[in-house]
């Protein structure tokens, strides 16, 4: 499932506009995650689209509980 704040980010990232300050922080901290995790090289040469849902949904569930954890909301 999509979220609108995603769209946006994709969308966005597409036409080559430029990211709010919300939108690179999310960015880069999927990066991140994606490195820690062993998988950078996997999303640069296939992209995310290359990830398996056992491997987005690790990151995304990272990516939750740092945002629980520091009180952070992206999608208001």
């Amino acid at each position: 499932m999509t979220t609108p704040f995603k769209k946006k980010v994709k969308a966005r990232l597409k036409s080559n506009k430029e990211l709010t300050p919300e939108m690179m922080e999310r960015e880069k901290i999927k990066y991140e995650i994606a490195d820690e995790l062993g998988l950078l090289d996997k999303v640069k040469k296939c992209g995310w689209d290359g990830l398996t849902s056992e491997e987005t949904g690790r990151i995304g569930g990272i990516m939750t509980k740092l945002n629980r954890d520091s009180g952070r909301r992206w999608n208001k």
